[in-house]
């Protein structure tokens, strides 16, 4: 009786999944495998993610201002443009443990420099630094474009398509509760270790666990339910452009990631600008983000397997799009509006995002999901976040000379260029929800 009892609480959530899927026990440990990876890994990016707590620290540091701030946070997005080529490398055989065990790991290795750029280059020049850093996280992400192509095709062979929707959202569920612990523990760091020694535990913290996340991957099985194809680029691109499901999306996912990067990497920035701790910005940010991911990314999961993905996204990218809304009455020390845009954007975000990973894979076909994927990623990086990232950053450069010249006093509390960026982020996010989702 006990030992049934035993067994029922410290069974595996997944496992009702894997046998309703009928996976063989030798799948079921592969995928283990992948889940320990996808915690290290986002735990990696909770650390070193483009407008995270650390790295919009790190910038201010280096004297960065937010259009250099803009171009630090949108290389990783710009690099995406590598995963063409790394497509159509990895294509070619069964290498994706290969190349994951290779690039992956220099890549999420080289966040460990990173950290440690301010103790072996001189004070002056001052850009020496920015630049510096600005340059491996630039590596970085080239040589990490492998990881992306090798490893969604990866998990579409091994996650069958009628549990995935379920499977994903208990994933993220627990890599959700993990983002609590490092978050708290980041955040203690940089609060309590003065200077760039703060940045650098932090920074070597993030790579260690990216290269475990690599790691992980030495015990997956490498399944294909396609044999590989070598990928004719012209020949796979007229055929992306042809395939208008898949077109759509990708289109429209592009559109929001620019409207959406207008403001998000520059929310943690202006919240520590308005007084906020990096305890306070992380409690009210990825902490708050992550219990509430954990509290409902399950129901999404279920809504997604029985309703399909059409209904999901349309309700959850229309209300994340009104969340940077609640910036608009910040007030020094306060700290409701981060708190509020995270708890009730994550209750979204973790829709739309678990909505756009399940599209991903089933609008794709097979034989050439990874040059999908990889023109997926390049589309939406480049002429979705990065361009929207860095057009934030000049913006707010203008508006900052607008709003100094006193041409808009008239806008009381809003004469903020923070503020007016965020307004329009919100209202051309929620343009592009009413104009493309209908039609996909």
């Amino acid at each position: 009786m006990l030992r049934r009892l035993f067994k029922r609480v410290f069974s595996s959530p997944f496992r009702p999944l894997y046998d309703e899927a009928r996976l063989l026990p030798k799948l079921r440990r592969s995928i283990l495998f992948v889940i320990f990876g996808n915690v290290f890994g986002n735990l990696f990016s909770v650390i070193t993610g483009v407008g995270g707590t650390a790295l919009t620290g790190y910038a201010e540091a280096l004297g960065a201002g937010d259009f250099v701030f803009g171009v630090l946070n949108g290389i990783p997005l710009a690099a995406a443009l590598m995963q063409i080529p790394a497509s159509m490398l990895v294509s070619r055989g069964h290498r994706r443990k290969r190349y994951m065990l290779t690039y992956g790991v220099f890549s999420r290795a080289l966040w460990i420099v990173v950290g440690l750029v301010p103790f072996f280059t001189p004070v002056q020049p001052a850009w020496l630094r920015l630049w510096g850093v600005i340059f491996l996280v630039g590596i970085s992400s080239v040589t990490g474009a492998f990881i992306n192509v090798c490893f969604t095709p990866w998990l579409a062979d091994l996650v069958p398509l009628r549990i995935r929707g379920r499977w994903i959202s208990l994933r993220d569920g627990i890599i959700a509760a993990a983002n609590v612990l490092v978050g708290l523990v980041t955040a203690f760091l940089l609060d309590n270790i003065p200077g760039f020694l703060g940045y650098a535990v932090v920074f070597v913290l993030g790579g260690v666990l990216g290269v475990l996340d690599m790691f992980c991957f030495l015990f997956v099985e490498e399944v294909y339910t396609q044999p590989p194809m070598p990928i004719k680029l012209f020949k796979s691109s007229r055929q992306i452009f042809q395939d208008k499901p898949f077109f759509r999306f990708m289109l429209f996912w592009t559109a929001w990631s620019f409207t959406a990067n207008l403001s998000s990497p520059f929310l943690g920035r202006y919240a520590l600008s308005m007084g906020l701790s990096y305890m306070q910005l992380t409690l009210c940010g990825q902490i708050a983000s992550a219990l509430t991911t954990v509290s409902v990314v399950w129901l999404w999961g279920r809504l997604l397997d029985q309703y399909g993905s059409k209904p999901v996204l349309w309700v959850s990218c229309l209300l994340a799009a009104l969340t940077p809304a609640f910036y608009l009455f910040s007030t020094p020390n306060n700290i409701w509006p981060t708190l509020l845009y995270n708890v009730i954007g994550a209750f979204f975000w973790s829709a739309a995002n678990l909505t756009s990973t399940s599209m991903q894979l089933s609008t794709t076909p097979d034989d050439q999901r990874p040059v999908y994927i990889a023109m997926f990623s390049c589309f939406t990086s480049m002429l979705g976040s990065f361009l929207g990232v860095l057009s934030g950053g000049a913006l707010l450069e203008w508006a900052h000379v607008l709003v100094d010249s006193g041409r808009l006093a008239f806008l009381g509390p809003m004469a903020d260029a923070y503020k007016l960026v965020f307004l329009l982020s919100v209202v051309t996010r929620v343009g592009i929800v009413l104009l493309f989702v209908p039609r996909m």
